[in-house]
């Protein structure tokens, strides 16, 4: 910074020194006014600066280049930092935050350099514009005070169009995350087989480029704009520099300004305007890039989304149980109740079944569980203590967790696996115990290079698109036993939590999963919820779930014999299993 600083401000006292040095030579050659080693110094002084002016642009812009580089990977690294601060979900799913995120993650990679870059450039260019105008007021102070004048509009002009492109830009927030979104699902693998299959790139396509040319059209009101304003600036600074070529020659005619005098002022006139066109436009566009950089700070200001207790206590191993005491949960206040009252207790050392249709509250009673939520109302009790005194990152230590829509990580196999404990990347033994334990080792090692195998082929270069090494895609099935594998790392923990871990397998794989389940639980406390309802019947104990509230709870056998909703449930998918079709015959 210091390096780059110190370049950029010789780089700003060349021209002045150039102008003065032309002064000096052409009064110097005109009528002999000048000695020869006078004129011979001058010469010299302009091949130096010469020198400087050809050399120092580089050195500015390779300097500049590594200044932006670091303060960049500094400015990303303190985003992404204050990010882990938000601990929960909430915060992540607010359209305006993400607006305000998007932002400054642009901020992030250029704008925080800009900014730095901007600031030094506009005091180059203060002293650029100091040294033109010091030389135009030795020579006409009028001609100087007029030149100022005529720079004001300028520099309003181009602040007032910097903030409009900053408001431009926070209110194009929403129509460009809708292009991204329809821009992400034609070129992603996820959709693909969906997109192509229904035929809805079209669609699609055309829903992207419907957003793109909203955005477009307000942009070029915006440039038709700056456009008109630039054009009559660009008037005012022709109509300023012929004048003073006016009133130089007049001068000069009259024999009041010498040959020297008359390129002094022409210079200093060009290069005051010049200046205060760089000028204008550094500030103008350091003035953006601070309004941009305030959404990086906002972001970095953001409080936990979670409330965090001053002095949490310790996480004691899981001894009693887990309590949902008059539990209420929405997502926001405008938003519906999802859990309504729910009053539960998960015994230390059982299995308990959650049950229920779509909706009916499950996925989030195990986001609370995780303390990705707090509770609208209500609290969730930890052998008795609130789990909101609890440090949030001990407290998950204590779980294990397979989500129902769990990642799919475009890394190595033995990373996929890992993220369950990133600690295991140094103990492969660790990672190959929990892929056995969920029926997926034998599918990795096998793989081209083995465990080191990437699953995607997301990275795969032109050169390398023949070779199988680099990178295969594994199956639904496959995928849900490394999820489940990732779970299995963390075996020992309080509690296991389940959603839907077998929902990508067969039956014969879902009853082996259920019984590894079963054997792994070792006396811990484990969740289990799952829309197959046979493999829910050696839970300890089954809650079901509707329109967020517990409908009914006990023993399968319990529930049965209740003949509620359970036993609905259970009978109606029963029936699939053991209703015979009739045999189709030949010709049907």
């Amino acid at each position: 910074m210091i390096g780059f600083a110190i370049a950029l401000l010789v780089q700003a006292l060349v021209p002045v020194g150039t102008a003065w040095a032309t002064k000096l030579l052409l009064d110097g050659l005109s009528a002999h006014q000048g000695t020869a080693r006078t004129v011979t110094l001058v010469v010299v002084l302009l091949a130096g600066l010469g020198l400087l002016g050809g050399v120092l642009p580089q050195v500015v812009t390779y300097l500049q280049t590594q200044l932006e580089r670091a303060v960049g990977l500094r400015a990303q690294d303190k985003l992404y930092t204050s990010l882990e601060r938000l601990v929960g979900l909430g915060r992540l799913e607010t359209p305006a935050f993400q607006d305000r995120l998007r932002l400054a993650q642009h901020a992030a990679g250029m704008s925080s350099s800009s900014t730095v870059t901007d600031l030094f450039t506009i005091v180059a260019g203060m002293v650029t514009l100091g040294g033109y105008l010091t030389s135009l007021t030795a020579i006409s102070p009028l001609l100087g005070g007029l030149t100022v004048v005529a720079a004001l509009p300028v520099l309003a002009a181009e602040l007032a169009m910097a903030r409009r492109r900053a408001t431009t830009a926070w209110s194009l927030g929403p129509v460009e995350r809708r292009e991204f979104f329809y821009s992400s699902l034609l070129s992603s693998i996820e959709a693909a087989k969906e997109v192509r299959l229904f035929g809805a790139g079209s669609f699609l396509r055309w829903r992207m480029l419907r957003e793109r040319r909203a955005a477009n059209i307000v942009r070029q009101r915006q440039d038709r704009r700056e456009l008109l304003v630039q054009g009559l600036l660009a008037l005012l600074s022709t109509l300023v520099s012929v004048g003073a070529l006016a009133w130089a020659v007049a001068r000069a005619y009259d024999g009041r300004y010498s040959v020297g005098d008359v390129a002094l002022l022409l210079a200093a006139v060009v290069g005051v305007q010049g200046a205060v066109t760089t000028l204008a436009r550094s500030v103008a566009r350091g003035h953006h890039q601070l309004l941009l950089f305030g959404h990086y700070v906002a972001v970095l200001a953001e409080p936990p989304d979670l409330p965090t207790s001053a002095r949490p206590r310790a996480v004691p191993p899981l001894q009693h149980g887990i309590e949902f005491r008059d539990v209420w949960f929405r997502y926001a206040d405008d938003h519906p109740w999802i859990l309504r009252g729910v009053d539960l207790f998960i015994p230390y050392g059982r299995t308990v079944g959650l049950v229920g249709r779509n909706g009916a509250g499950k996925s989030t009673l195990v986001k609370l569980l995780c303390r990705l939520y707090d509770p609208t109302r209500g609290a969730i009790y930890w052998d008795g203590v609130d789990l909101r005194e609890f440090d949030i990152t001990r407290l998950r230590d204590h779980i294990s967790t397979v989500f129902q829509d769990f990642m799919h990580y475009d890394l190595s196999a033995a990373e996929n696996i890992a993220f369950g404990d990133e600690s295991a990347l140094r103990n492969r033994e660790r990672v190959i115990g929990a892929a056995r334990t969920a029926g997926i080792h034998d599918e990795l090692s096998v793989l081209p290079r083995g465990y080191d195998t990437l699953l995607t082929r997301l990275f795969k270069s032109e050169e390398e698109r023949d070779n199988p090494d680099t990178g295969v895609l594994l199956s639904g099935g496959q995928w849900q036993r490394v999820a489940l594998a990732r779970a299995f790392l963390r075996a020992g923990r309080d509690l296991m939590i389940l959603d839907e871990p077998s929902a990508g397998l067969d039956a014969l794989a879902e009853h082996e999963i259920h019984d590894t389940v079963t054997t792994q639980r070792d006396g811990g406390t484990a969740v289990l919820i799952s829309h197959r309802l046979g493999t829910l019947r050696a839970a300890d104990h089954i809650v079901v779930l509707a329109d967020g509230r517990i409908a009914e709870s006990g023993t399968h056998d319990e529930l049965m014999l209740a003949d509620g909703r359970y036993a609905e449930l259970f009978h109606t998918q029963a029936r699939g299993y053991a209703d015979q079709p009739k045999p189709l015959s030949a010709q049907e």
